[in-house]
């Protein structure tokens, strides 16, 4: 009796731990979703303020004139800290939730003198400054091709968020994968691809 009790102990664990793995919940695939400073879920339908986590060198995000001064406007920072800038509102690519690594269209909730969109763009390789810019002026929707220089992603970056420009929208295209960050030129603060990413945080307007 006692023979046949250790010969069946062992398989009775094994059964007991592929039955305890076949229901354990699998790890999910889906990304997290971005919160804002009240820790409430980002939403579509609604405006938030682009705030800067490090304080000191700006406020919020806004636009403004392009050394050239003429449209479409550039994405900048505001030049006083106390300033939260325009709000923005996030259309994700596939019509689901704002997650983090999801392509995204952001754009302005303004009026401008500019006969272009306040949608987020990347301009085209700036020779004189050596900068991939973000301007307005871009196309909201129509994932593909022809509108892969509209989409932007919010990374994790410790407790904080960053801006990305990697889309994934169009699979055939060779495209540029870098942290958004701010470029000086003169005294004013534009948004271009940079090394050293902009740590930002989104309050609800």
């Amino acid at each position: 009796m006692d023979m046949k009790a250790s010969l069946l102990t062992p398989f009775s664990l094994l059964f007991l731990f592929f039955l305890l793995l076949s229901f354990s919940p699998k790890p999910s695939n889906a990304s997290s979703p971005v919160l804002d400073i009240d820790g409430h879920k980002l939403q579509t339908g609604v405006s938030y303020y682009i705030l800067p986590v490090v304080r000191g060198r700006g406020g919020g995000l806004t636009l403004g004139a392009s050394r050239s001064g003429t449209c479409p406007l550039a994405v900048v920072q505001e030049q006083h800290e106390v300033s939260n800038g325009l709000p923005v509102r996030f259309s994700p690519a596939d019509a689901g939730a704002i997650r983090l690594l999801t392509d995204l269209n952001i754009w302005f909730e303004a009026a401008t003198i500019c006969v272009q969109s306040t949608a987020w763009r990347l301009a085209p390789y700036n020779g004189i400054s050596k900068q991939y810019f973000v301007m307005s002026g871009g196309v909201l929707g129509n994932p593909g091709r022809e509108t892969v220089s509209n989409w932007f992603k919010i990374e994790k970056m410790d407790k904080d968020y960053k801006l990305v420009f990697c889309p994934a929208v169009c699979d055939t295209c060779k495209v540029i994968c870098r942290d958004v960050g701010v470029y000086l030129e003169g005294v004013t603060r534009r948004l271009a691809l940079s090394d050293e990413p902009f740590r930002v945080q989104f309050k609800k307007a």
